[in-house]
């Protein structure tokens, strides 16, 4: 890992708490829970991470995280997330979770906003790594239960600083979830939403015309819609790309194919992210140096990507200000 990528200031915008579950931790998590998986051990489990798309991803994620049980679960979980993020020099991370996927299999909301939230302000107290909190509504599940999900959250307004849309791309249109989202609005959430990651670029105009979100999450997809693409410059709607998710899952054949420097010298604000790193290889730096070696990605091209990550997260402008310094201080090392 080269030092310039080591040694630069991050911010991460799109990370899945729950894809941060790596292998020695399902074991110890399983054990502390009196669980019995499905795999003798870890590199058993380690070897059931070969992807042919984002559904096949998806039923090794959701089997995973049946070992989260506990407030201290969801601790130990993000707060091993936050010290790998420090490690790496991540400044400032905007989170999501899936809060549907844990009260649907019986595990109270205030368990899993209570562990993860400890350990965001540990982090904040302990290092001065800021975050946000986003949670993401499944959109293989019915926009009632994203309703009534939102309905749960309301004693937790004040931990929560948006709302976001995961899980299988693939016949779920953004269309689907017009009202849960203007009611979220409503009540002061920020909106994003994953599109263009399978699905086609139409669901990216689809999210930001019907659901009115303000950030796009992957959204590699315009790439493959020329008045699209200027629309997202000209807008300057950030784009969350996670090249190694992108590679894992099959969105594309090698990383010298990924569109994130194309996208980049069209003008968008795309930004680097790591997705659900335990499942796909690697966390900020290793995403950073996937680009520096796949793609060839010079050191300004880098900076810039850095500099975008500040320019979409959602801190103030005076903290946006002091990380932009950070970076640019970096870069001029070098």
């Amino acid at each position: 890992m080269s030092p310039f990528i080591s040694e630069l200031p991050k911010v991460e915008l799109h990370l899945h708490i729950e894809g941060t579950l790596e292998p020695e931790m399902v074991f110890a998590l399983a054990k502390r829970n009196g669980i019995t998986l499905d795999y003798a051990d870890e590199s058993a489990l380690q070897a059931a991470y070969q992807f042919s798309d984002l559904q096949s991803f998806l039923n090794v994620y959701y089997q995973g995280m049946q070992v989260l049980q506990t407030e201290q679960d969801f601790f130990d979980l993000t707060w091993a997330y936050l010290v790998r993020s420090q490690a790496e020099n991540v400044r400032h991370v905007e989170i999501f979770f899936d809060p549907q996927a844990h009260t649907d299999r019986g595990v109270a909301f205030a368990d899993v906003i209570g562990g993860i939230g400890r350990a965001l302000a540990q982090a904040r107290q302990q290092w001065g790594l800021t975050s946000h909190l986003i949670m993401s509504f499944l959109r293989h599940l019915s926009q009632e239960s994203a309703f009534e999900t939102l309905r749960q959250a309301e004693p937790f307004r004040q931990q929560l600083a948006g709302i976001g849309l995961d899980s299988a791309e693939k016949d779920n249109p953004p269309t689907k979830f017009r009202e849960v989202y203007a009611a979220a609005a409503a009540q002061g959430y920020r909106l994003v939403a994953h599109a263009g990651e399978e699905g086609p670029a139409s669901y990216i105009r689809d999210a930001l015309d019907v659901l009115q979100v303000e950030r796009i999450d992957h959204g590699v997809a315009a790439i493959h819609d020329a008045p699209l693409m200027a629309r997202l410059a000209q807008e300057r709607i950030p784009l969350t790309v996670c090249p190694l998710s992108n590679l894992k899952l099959r969105v594309i054949n090698g990383m010298s194919e990924h569109p994130m420097l194309a996208l980049l010298h069209a003008g968008l604000c795309v930004t680097v992210n790591s997705d659900d790193p335990a499942y796909f290889g690697g966390y900020m730096n290793a995403n950073y140096a996937a680009l520096q070696q796949g793609l060839g990605a010079s050191t300004d091209e880098i900076l810039q990507l850095a500099l975008n990550s500040v320019e979409a997260c959602w801190l103030s402008a005076a903290e946006k200000a002091v990380l932009t310094h950070s970076i640019k201080a970096h870069g001029a090392k070098y």
